[in-house]
């Protein structure tokens, strides 16, 4: 999931783009309205996360842009106004939530994951086959089996898991779960997909990852085996 950091503050920026990265997002960074307007017009964002001081627009016009947006994802406000007045005007401006600096890290996070869980109508978790992946615990299993993805794998699996039987580009795939300034070349992507690979197909006869020749990858459930027929009940 892709998260958009609307902060001028360079030390809270990377204060929060470490933590966000390191619970499993690919997080976008503007410093201010311009660029955060830019970035909300020309790519798909999960969540924005917005301060309401910023030095070119306040920080409610620009919430204002967002809920102008045909399809606009959930805002949580981050701000030092800590008045009552601030934070009702901001709820009733379009924010989904509201959290006041200075903050715990592990609140905001918790804030975050319920706004990506209301926002969008997508499950806790996730079957393909027999592989399940539990977006909250963050846990991977194929069989039943317990499968350890590093946080970059996991994201790359989540992503095909929501979009199973849809071929997916390197390029869909870096631009979901990288954030903006990845300038590495889309092989990247070959690089995990080997080490999906052999996490959950290696061990399986039936593999869930195919590669699409000339676009990327796929993960889809492998077929059922046909049910044996009459026939051959009685040859056996």
């Amino acid at each position: 999931m892709r998260i958009l950091v609307v902060e001028d503050e360079k030390r809270i920026q990377d204060f929060l783009s470490r933590g966000l990265e390191s619970a499993g997002y690919a997080v976008d960074v503007a410093g201010d309205g311009a660029t955060a307007t830019e970035l909300i017009y020309s790519t798909e964002y999960d969540l924005v996360i917005l301060d309401l001081m910023l030095p070119d627009m306040d920080g409610l016009t620009l919430l204002a842009k967002i809920r102008n947006r045909k399809v606009s994802p959930p805002v949580l406000i981050l701000s030092a106004r800590d008045a009552v007045d601030d934070r009702v005007r901001g709820l009733e401006h379009g924010a989904d939530d509201y959290l006041v600096k200075p903050f715990a890290f592990v609140e905001l996070l918790a804030r975050a994951r319920a706004l990506l869980r209301r926002g969008q109508p997508l499950p806790e978790r996730l079957q393909v086959g027999d592989l399940v992946l539990d977006c909250i615990r963050r846990k991977v299993t194929r069989g039943g089996q317990p499968i350890e993805l590093a946080p970059k794998e996991f994201g790359i699996l989540e992503y095909m898991m929501r979009n199973p039987g849809r071929p997916l580009s390197r390029t869909m795939i870096v631009e979901h779960v990288w954030d903006m300034d990845y300038d590495g070349l889309t092989n990247i992507v070959d690089v995990y997909i080997r080490h999906l690979r052999g996490k959950i197909d290696d061990r399986w006869p039936q593999k869930m990852i195919h590669t699409v020749r000339g676009i990327g990858y796929m993960l889809e459930a492998p077929e059922k085996p046909a049910p044996a027929t009459a026939a051959s009940v009685e040859e056996n």
